[in-house]
């Protein structure tokens, strides 16, 4: 006899926490590991953001706060949407949550009816698909290759929608891959999508300040205006602004989808931390210039790391413009023998090898939707990355 609810059946853990895990376990057994599966800057939450927490502390913000954000955050964001995006939301439009993810477990729990479909481009981040299970809906996983650079195109778009399409998932920039969706291939994604008055899209806008190579960032909701009430626009403080573990993510959408979530929330968590929320409002009003310093770091990193791994021997790794990881492929590795005679037949059995035989913790493809690829973060230091890329060429050496 099981206690377990049957739901849980239907989900696997995160592939990305699991790792974190199994490495981080190996480190505290003595263990020499590197580990790029975070999702995470290394960089340390901003002083003045620190600053306004303590602040709020000394002066007594620590009780209940309301669920949706404080009176102070939610202007704070309503700010934000409208000096970067140019959206207009308004304060009955916007929601505030334990970090993204919450923010989309809330979205898909308060939405979706058994079997309503939600169409999601792999590579995807590891959490999508599970997310939408356990809220009884089916996942439509739609490969985008490499030769499209790992972006849907509107005609794969209008392929998979059909009458029980609930949900369009878009990630820009992309984790895992991060690649970034131009103005005008989100252009020629809102045509179809406005043909298609059933169909509600989440644009996953989390990595949206850390964009590389004078790229320009668009969000579907305000390339294509007449598609802003079916859109949930995602961001946070998280990524940008160093504060993963401070769990703030919040959203704009129409009023009726942020009233469910509301309710929705009010049966869970509730809210936030009050000290996460006044730290927000920093971090939204404050200065923004580390954001360059720390991009300027990444883009280092970046074109460090892909050097690197492209003179690898079965390595292939282009050039990501956004976000903080690598999504190369190791097809050319796939199929060889590692010294103690074991054949590598999938992404995931590179990455087991990598971490068994030279400490490298990164995330298989597999995780993602798409193989045979794996991921890796560069938001370390030079000297770990330099360090990492010399092992995975010392274990592909090794391979026969």
């Amino acid at each position: 006899m099981s206690f377990i609810a049957s739901r849980l059946k239907r989900i696997k853990p995160s592939m990305t926490v699991g790792i974190n895990v199994k490495a981080n376990a190996l480190r505290a057994e003595g263990k020499d590991v590197l580990v790029l599966a975070a999702g995470e800057p290394d960089f340390d939450t901003p002083a003045n953001i620190r600053k306004a927490a303590f602040d709020a502390m000394e002066s007594g913000q620590t009780r209940y706060v309301p669920g949706k954000g404080t009176p102070a955050l939610q202007k704070a964001i309503q700010s934000k949407f409208i000096k970067d995006n140019n959206l207009e939301y308004s304060l009955d439009e916007i929601i505030v949550g334990v970090g993204g993810k919450h923010i989309i477990y809330n979205a898909m729990m308060a939405t979706l009816n058994p079997d309503d479909e939600v169409i999601i481009p792999a590579p995807f981040w590891v959490s999508y698909p599970d997310i939408v299970l356990l809220a009884e809906g089916k996942p439509i996983i739609v490969e985008c290759p490499e030769s499209q650079n790992f972006k849907i195109t509107a005609n794969q778009l209008e392929k998979n929608i059909t009458e029980k399409t609930k949900w369009l998932m878009l990630n820009s920039p992309s984790n895992p891959t991060g690649a970034v969706y131009s103005k005008s291939e989100l252009k020629e994604l809102a045509e179809v999508l406005l043909k298609y008055p059933h169909v509600l899209i989440m644009s996953d806008d989390i990595y949206e300040k850390i964009i590389y190579d004078n790229l320009e960032f668009g969000t579907l909701a305000s390339i294509e205006p007449r598609l802003k009430d079916r859109c949930l626009t995602l961001n946070g403080v998280s990524k940008a602004y160093c504060m993963t573990g401070w769990r703030l993510g919040y959203c704009g959408a129409s009023k009726e989808i942020i009233a469910a979530m509301n309710k929705m929330q009010s049966q869970s968590n509730t809210s936030t931390s009050s000290i996460s929320m006044a730290a927000a409002v920093e971090a939204l009003e404050g200065s923004q210039e580390f954001i360059k310093e720390h991009n300027e770091a990444f883009v280092r990193r970046r074109d460090m790391v892909v050097s690197l791994l492209n003179q690898i021997e079965g390595i292939n790794c282009l050039t990501p413009e956004g976000a903080f990881y690598v999504y190369p492929s190791c097809e050319g590795v796939i199929g060889k023998q590692t010294p103690d005679g074991n054949k590598l037949a999938t992404d995931e059995d590179f990455m087991n090898y990598l971490l068994e035989s030279e400490g490298i913790a990164g995330v298989h493809g597999a995780a993602f939707g798409l193989s045979p690829y794996f991921r890796l973060s560069y938001a370390t230091s030079d000297e770990i990355l330099k360090d990492a890329c010399s092992r995975i060429k010392r274990a592909c050496e090794k391979l026969k």
